[in-house]
């Protein structure tokens, strides 16, 4: 038998992932310097570095890989941050998550896969691949 979770659980966390979402980094780092997990999953399987990224937010998920972040955690629909922020063409944000380790070929579809979709040669450039 599973209990309800808590309403003020539940608002912090809804709050943590607005933070990832509006790449308010200082305040979303303080969470996780206090204790939260740096690969805080929402209902949907999305990271704070899958949010983090697919808003645009470079630093943000800069900060979160430094602090154990997931750089290839993959969703609930198999999507990986890095396939996130190709699929929005956040260039800065790509060029963090490869630093941070993300796999161009993880996750369905892949980085990759999604840069070939919207023939975005730069990134496949900056994927290693043809």
């Amino acid at each position: 038998m599973s209990e309800a979770p808590d309403p003020e659980v539940v608002e912090l966390a809804t709050k943590i992932f607005d933070l990832a979402r509006r790449g308010e980094t200082e305040a979303l780092v303080a969470y996780v310097d206090a204790g939260v997990p740096a690969n805080l999953t929402n209902d949907r399987g999305d990271s704070l570095v899958m949010l983090a990224a697919y808003h645009g937010h470079a630093g943000t998920v800069r900060a979160l890989l430094e602090r154990g972040g997931d750089a290839d955690r993959i969703n609930d629909r198999g999507q990986t941050p890095l396939a996130g922020a190709a699929f929005k063409g956040e260039t800065e944000v790509i060029r963090v998550l490869l630093d941070g380790g993300a796999d161009p070929s993880a996750g369905t579809p892949s980085a990759v896969d999604t840069a070939r979709m919207f023939d975005r040669k730069d990134l496949l450039e900056l994927f290693g691949v043809q």
